[in-house]
């Protein structure tokens, strides 16, 4: 079986038991004529990307109180400066998009793109791409599940990113220390840099009132970030140091 049909049969899975609720080993190896090892190998690797739950005989899909998104609670100013990122994101391109409030806010922007691979450690986001009436071709990155971040981080995480490159990275932060970079509260920051390492482009996503933020945690070296999405409210002074750093500057409409 090649990697491209296994890729395929166990997309199909996934889309069974999202329309079903569960499924069953054997009959999905009568349905795809394969063995029933095979089967339980990806019902195996797809618990490990978060998009089902095992059972004795088969599997059940995630709850879904687990994985919605709760687009209600976006703000509209977070919401602009995702309709903002969404621009730069062409047909065809390979992205990641990192767990986060205004990240997700990008996901509801990409139903009108095509072609897409989409890359993201969290199970709310991969949900809500699964749900696009274009739907794009969904990845995740499994790992070690993080409550605080409720995101998939770890070593795992780090080596299923390393297989794949990207065309962007779309990621948010606590705040921006315009010396240095991007800013956060958690400690936990490599599979941020092995995200910016696996992209061409990174765009950072994040409200005015967080730029000048100086949090202990480094981030991202402004070495390793190309785009700050951010409102217009951002002062001129700041969005001139940023520049000088070889960052372009988006800014969209402020709102509350």
């Amino acid at each position: 079986m090649t990697k491209r049909n296994t890729q395929q049969r166990r997309h199909t899975i996934i889309s069974l038991i999202n329309e079903e609720g569960e499924v069953n080993v054997d009959e999905l190896a009568l349905r795809f004529e394969t063995s029933e090892v095979t089967i339980r190998k990806d019902l195996t690797a797809l618990e490990k990307t978060g998009l089902l739950l095992r059972r004795y005989g088969g599997a059940v899909s995630v709850p879904r109180e687990m994985t919605q998104v709760a687009t209600e609670a976006i703000s509209n100013n977070k919401l602009n400066i995702a309709k903002a990122a969404a621009r730069l994101i062409k047909d065809h391109n390979r992205i990641i998009i990192d767990s986060g409030s205004t990240t997700s806010g990008l996901v509801q922007e990409l139903s009108c793109k095509r072609g897409l691979v989409v890359m993201t450690n969290s199970l709310q986001l991969a949900s809500a791409v699964h749900e696009l009436e274009q739907e794009p071709t969904l990845l995740m990155t499994g790992g070690t599940w993080d409550p605080h971040s409720e995101s998939f981080q770890g070593q795992v995480a780090e080596q299923v990113l390393r297989s794949y490159n990207f065309d962007q990275l779309f990621i948010g932060a606590d705040g921006i220390d315009i010396e240095r970079g991007t800013t956060t509260f958690n400690e936990l920051t490599g599979l941020s840099k092995v995200m910016a390492e696996v992209s061409r482009e990174v765009i950072v996503m994040l409200e005015s009132d967080k730029i000048g933020r100086r949090i202990p945690n480094l981030e991202l070296p402004w070495q390793d970030i190309s785009v700050i999405v951010t409102d217009d409210k951002l002062p001129d002074e700041a969005a001139d140091k940023i520049s000088e750093q070889g960052v372009r500057v988006i800014v969209a409409p402020f709102s509350n």
